[in-house]
């Protein structure tokens, strides 16, 4: 993980078409004036709800919000923000049903293999975190092939949560760490926060600036626990087969209403 401190602020012009209690605003030419998050993070839920609104089954709902995550990649990489990771798979998953977890394994292999056209057309690094134990051989081999091709591209940081659980990162953090000071590579003294950070999944990235979780549900589940301290949040109850380029906006604009202090006070309160 690259340690560093808050970012500048980045402003962004945006224009949009607004609709609120279905009065329509429209804000063309209007300009917004928005500090972009370096780093957004995404809890993407909703979709088996989503689904069920509709009569169909939850896996509907999960092929739809797939197609989601696309639409965002164009919608955050054209505002400037410059890592998105989302939450696609976590370690708990596993305790759905077959048919479920079945579904969510093949939207997964098809979206890895055409994930790498696409990223290379459009200049996107992608990278997966997690566990690989219990993935297919060929979704590992998608993972890996995904990676190698696209680590060289310069523009979005793209970073897919897959198999991944909070605690589960920082226990084979700590593990490694303990297995270097057994071998008497590291001593205990020398261990700091930095070491830690550097053996997360995440040690390449910075940590996030605005999380967005979908659907109401106002908790973590497990994602990225070390790397949330300083995090902003922002619960919507849209659900995420519904989440758009509007809802994205909503984001950010709350955003740009926080004060990041980073555990410091206002200068007129020291």
């Amino acid at each position: 993980m690259m340690i560093r401190g808050p970012p500048g602020p980045r402003i962004v012009t945006y224009c949009v078409t607004y609709w609120y209690g279905g009065e329509h605003l429209d804000t063309f030419n209007e300009k917004l004036g928005l500090r972009v998050p370096e780093h957004v993070a995404v809890i993407l839920d909703g979709n088996g709800r989503w689904a069920k609104k509709r009569l169909m089954p939850r896996t509907y709902g999960h092929y739809q919000g797939s197609k989601v995550v696309e639409d965002m990649l164009h919608v955050v990489d054209d505002m400037g923000v410059k890592y998105f990771t989302v939450y696609a798979f976590s370690t708990e998953n596993w305790n759905r049903s077959k048919d479920e977890v079945d579904t969510l394994m093949k939207i997964l292999r098809t979206y890895l293999v055409d994930c790498v056209a696409k990223s290379m057309k459009n200049n996107v690094r992608c990278r997966v975190i997690g566990r690989p134990d219990g993935l297919s051989q060929d979704i590992l081999d998608s993972i890996h092939n995904l990676e190698e091709k696209t680590k060289n591209n310069t523009g979005l940081n793209f970073t897919i949560a897959i198999n991944y659980g909070g605690r589960d990162e920082i226990r084979r953090a700590v593990k490694s760490i303990a297995d270097e000071v057994a071998a008497g590579k590291v001593k205990p003294d020398d261990i700091t926060e930095q070491m830690i950070a550097q053996h997360l999944d995440t040690r390449e990235l910075p940590d996030p600036d605005l999380l967005i979780r979908t659907s109401g549900e106002e908790r973590l589940s497990n994602f990225l626990p070390w790397q949330l301290a300083y995090t902003e949040f922002y619960f919507t109850s849209v659900l995420w087969p519904d989440f758009n380029e509007k809802e994205m906006i909503k984001a950010i604009e709350k955003y740009n209403k926080r004060e990041r202090r980073f555990g410091g006070v206002k200068e007129e309160q020291a």
